[in-house]
């Protein structure tokens, strides 16, 4: 699983036009899974996203989580993140999982977020999006189960 993680003081999905999701301070994490996922990759990735340390604090180092600092989730599945690019022009996405079982462990990496207490707002699976953000910092982190 690798999921690429952006601090944001906002954050957008929209769909034909139309917004379905949409947070404040928090984290936009773009969700990729691989073939090879199981859900304690899930479960490894889902609680280093909620618990890494990447949000200021009264000193303005990056001291707190966003558990920390009460923040939300916008999480976009993207299984471009497995693409590879290492031969051709072309990339291959052979590693990403195929679409029954990667809608169930991004379904599943949205329960553990939410278990946690953070609120989520999500994409449509396998949907054409449209993500608009405001990256605070910039910090942007990749966060991987391998």
């Amino acid at each position: 699983m690798k999921v690429v993680l952006q601090r944001v003081s906002q954050a957008a999905v929209e769909v034909d036009g139309k917004t379905v999701g949409k947070i404040g301070y928090g984290l936009l994490l773009l969700i990729g899974v691989a073939n090879e996922d199981t859900g304690a990759d899930v479960e490894f990735v889902a609680d280093k996203c909620v618990n890494l340390r990447i949000f200021p604090d009264d000193e303005d180092k990056m001291n707190r989580s966003l558990l920390d600092v009460g923040g939300e989730v916008l999480a976009v599945s993207q299984f471009t993140l497995l693409g590879d690019t290492r031969k051709g022009r072309r990339p291959s996405f052979i590693r990403a999982a195929d679409p029954e079982k990667g809608k169930q462990l991004y379904e599943y990496f949205i329960d553990c977020v939410e278990r946690s207490g953070v609120h989520v707002e999500k994409g449509i699976f396998g949907a054409m999006m449209n993500v608009s953000l405001v990256n605070a910092g910039p910090v942007t982190i990749i966060v991987e189960s391998k």
